[in-house]
């Protein structure tokens, strides 16, 4: 990751104060997108593939002409896990750089901090990460799953493989909390109990207490909402307990920062998981979009990751809107993908459902 992210960097034309880089190769009525994501602090494991997959998207479209006869230009804003960059580079992108469009934002924290501003400032938003739900502004469209797609499946499907009694352990903010309240939700309506409920703040290492909790417990499997590179240290410190073969473990968290490429499979082996992507997909389109992806970053590149299709997923909807209302005026792009804009995605088809945005 460090040998691509070296060649990414080296190959833009300026780096600027800021944590900003752009390229200045694009003529000056080159159509700008913003990108806002983490990539340092401790949620950079999230952010670098985003990043990537939107520089990939970007560079297809120019190579096929850009959009409305014009490129492409993507300005990138590394906020480095900080809130308070997150609104100075929402203000930057809306008012300076005057974007068409941003894509940004991971936790739901990053996301509500940018939402207003780019509503104060009509800049259209797009959220492509796996959230907790609920928003509704029509400023913003959200290419993310929710739990509603993802843990109202998976819970049932754990259930009947492993029991009824669940231990959820889950990141101290808006998407665990929420979140866990989901888990309860369909546990409790697939005949299940929640044994307890466990809350960590981001920075948390050390989990031998809770694993002391889960033991006593005797749950038929955990529930995982950790979110972020510290909680890393719970999957290993669960499996130094030896717990790993004896309480299994499902998550709709785990891997989409790249963990299981981090850990080793002692340590994570037999996790369940749910997304709507996985690289492994085998379909034409995904074929050819990992092939462009190694060929772009590296054959070596760790794993393409769910965020990082959402965030692909996100420009390509936004690109077939602005075609189809030939402009990249803010309400003519919210009109035309209020229509059901649909794209032919590595994923499958995706669509955009209009009264909600998602």
């Amino acid at each position: 990751m460090t040998l691509n992210r070296r060649r990414f960097l080296q190959g833009t034309a300026a780096v600027a104060a800021g944590g900003m880089f752009s390229s200045s190769a694009f003529a000056e009525d080159a159509i700008g997108v913003a990108s806002i994501h983490d990539l340092s602090g401790g949620l950079d494991i999230y952010g670098k593939p985003m990043v990537d997959a939107i520089t990939l998207a970007i560079e297809e479209a120019n190579a096929a002409g850009g959009l409305l006869g014009r490129q492409l230009k993507l300005i990138n804003y590394d906020t480095q896990s900080n809130m308070q960059l997150y609104t100075q580079f929402a203000q930057q992108a809306a008012l300076k750089d005057k974007v068409a469009v941003v894509h940004g934002g991971i936790t739901s924290a990053s996301r509500e901090v940018i939402r207003p501003v780019l509503d104060r400032f009509k800049t259209l938003y797009f959220y492509n990460t796996q959230y907790e739900g609920g928003v509704c502004d029509r400023n913003q469209f959200d290419t993310g799953v929710t739990p509603a797609q993802t843990v109202e499946k998976l819970v049932p499907y754990a259930m009947k493989k492993w029991g009824k009694k669940v231990y959820v352990v889950a990141a101290d903010y808006n998407y665990g909390q929420i979140t866990s309240q989901w888990v309860k939700k369909y546990v409790t309506e697939n005949g299940g109990e929640v044994a307890s409920i466990d809350f960590f703040p981001l920075d948390v290492t050390n989990f031998g207490p809770t694993i002391s909790k889960i033991q006593a417990a005797k749950p038929d499997f955990v529930w995982s909402a950790l979110v972020g590179g510290a909680h890393i240290s719970f999957y290993r410190q669960w499996a130094a307990a030896g717990m790993r073969s004896s309480i299994p473990m499902a998550s709709t968290t785990f891997a989409v920062g790249n963990e299981h490429i981090v850990l080793s499979p002692e340590e994570c082996n037999g996790m369940l998981i749910c997304y709507n992507y996985f690289q492994d997909l085998k379909n034409p389109v995904n074929e050819a979009f990992v092939a462009s992806f190694h060929k772009r970053f590296g054959a070596d590149y760790p794993n393409i990751t769910e965020l990082a299709m959402g965030t692909y997923q996100g420009f390509r909807l936004w690109a077939e809107a602005v075609k189809k209302a030939g402009s990249v005026d803010r309400m003519k792009v919210i009109e035309a993908l209020e229509t059901g804009i649909s794209i032919d995605a590595p994923s499958g088809k995706v669509t955009i459902d209009p009264p909600t945005h998602h």
